[in-house]
Order: structure tokens, then C-alpha cells, then sequence
């Protein structure tokens, strides 16, 4: 009897661990449904900018190939800005073997991976898109300045009129913001959010601090890797 009960429940819970759910891969680790990232920088920045959201995702398994820390020449349009990524996004895939890739931008650098995603075809290749303090519906900031970037930053411009008709997240792509209600760069902070997109208030960040804070790593690391 003893032995006839002691091998129920060894049947019992054989049943149950078989019928257990298989849950996802761990969003915290690079695995092999991670794509690579394609860091955008901001107005007057660099790639160097992102280079401790970078080392955090190498801590976490991503290899250097990955990490595209892009650099562009600032100044110019962001629809020029859009097709140079056009081309850097094929080179990334090409280079990794991948079938999409993550973009992951700071500030004005989120206009152009827009414009792409929009005008040039690339949200087919895009599966996460990422803004950290993007001007997304302008800044008043952008009235004091004068390069053509800078101009196309502003609240009304022709640039985001167009940038922002019809549908603010178009394609397939995971769109997810980032505003910190204590960015003085980006005014109004309503001009981050995306309609779509998965809007996130952070904690009381600059505007350079966004990139670097990590709880917004962790939080975009996961977005980026689900």
C-alpha cells in the first residue's frame, strides 16, 4: 500500500511539472531571440553618450557586435540623418546575421529613427524603438538655436507636422518613451509621449541623466528584450 501510494505521487507530480507553463527567456539576459541595438544620439552629442547604457548591456550578455553606438553628423536635417541610418541599420544586420534590430535613442536622436521608420520603409526592420527625452511634438528649447536639426526640433515645425500626421507608431515595431518630469530641455514633458507607444514617467532626471540612470536601463533593457 505504502509503495503503491509513494508511486502515485511521484506520477502526481511528474503531471504536474510536465503541464508546468514554459516561461519566456529571462528579459534581463541577452538570449537568442535578442536583436541588436542601434544607439541614436542627440543634438550637439555623440555616440560616447550612450557609453554606460552600452557597458550595462554587456554586463548583461549583449557582445560588443550588438552595440551600435552610431555617430552622425548632428547639424544636418533629420530626414538626411534618416537615410545614413537607413544605411547603418542594413550594415548591422548584415554584420550580425540578424533579421531586425532595436534602436535605442536619446533626444532629437529619436526624430530621424522616426523619420525612418515612417518615410523610408525600416519599420519592417525595426522590432523595439526606444526614446529617452525625445522631442517628439517639439520644444520650445529649439527657439534658440539655428541649425537645420535644431529648427525642425521646434513646436509646429514643418518637419513634425508631416512627422506626426496620421499614425505616431506606425508598422510592426514595439514603441516605448521615456519623460522625466524634471527635464528642462524638452517643454512641454507632454511632448515625449507617443500615442501607442508604452509612455514611462521616470524619476526626477535631467535631461542628459535619462540615458544613464539605471532604472531606466533596466526598464529599457527589458522593453527592448520581451
Amino acid at each position: 500500500m505504502k509503495r503503491y501510494l509513494l508511486s502515485a505521487a511521484v506520477s502526481a507530480l511528474f503531471a504536474f511539472t510536465s503541464a508546468a507553463p514554459v516561461h519566456a527567456a529571462d528579459p534581463a539576459a541577452f538570449g537568442p531571440s535578442s536583436h541588436p541595438i542601434l544607439f541614436v544620439h542627440g543634438y550637439n552629442s555623440s555616440g560616447s553618450y550612450w557609453n554606460t547604457m552600452a557597458g550595462d548591456f554587456r554586463a548583461d550578455g549583449w557582445p560588443s557586435s550588438h552595440l551600435d553606438q552610431w555617430n552622425y553628423d548632428w547639424r544636418q536635417s533629420n530626414a538626411t540623418t534618416a537615410q545614413q541610418l537607413a544605411a547603418e541599420v542594413d550594415r548591422l544586420l548584415a554584420a550580425t546575421g540578424a533579421s531586425k534590430v532595436d534602436v535605442v535613442t536619446h533626444s532629437m536622436g529619436g526624430l530621424s529613427s522616426r523619420y525612418y521608420a515612417k518615410n523610408l520603409e525600416g519599420s519592417g526592420k525595426v522590432d523595439a524603438w526606444v526614446s529617452l527625452a525625445g522631442p517628439n511634438h517639439g520644444t520650445d528649447w529649439a527657439e534658440g538655436c539655428g541649425d537645420v536639426s535644431c529648427v525642425e526640433m521646434r513646436i509646429g515645425s514643418a518637419f513634425l507636422t508631416q512627422l506626426n500626421s496620421g499614425d505616431e507608431t506606425p508598422g510592426t515595431p514595439r514603441y516605448g518613451t521615456w519623460w522625466s518630469p524634471c527635464d528642462t530641455v524638452i517643454n512641454p514633458d507632454s511632448s515625449v509621449s507617443l500615442s501607442g507607444a508604452r509612455n514611462t514617467r521616470t524619476a526626477c532626471l535631467g535631461h542628459l541623466a535619462i540615458g544613464s540612470d539605471p532604472t531606466v536601463y533596466g526598464q529599457v533593457r527589458d522593453f527592448v528584450n520581451s
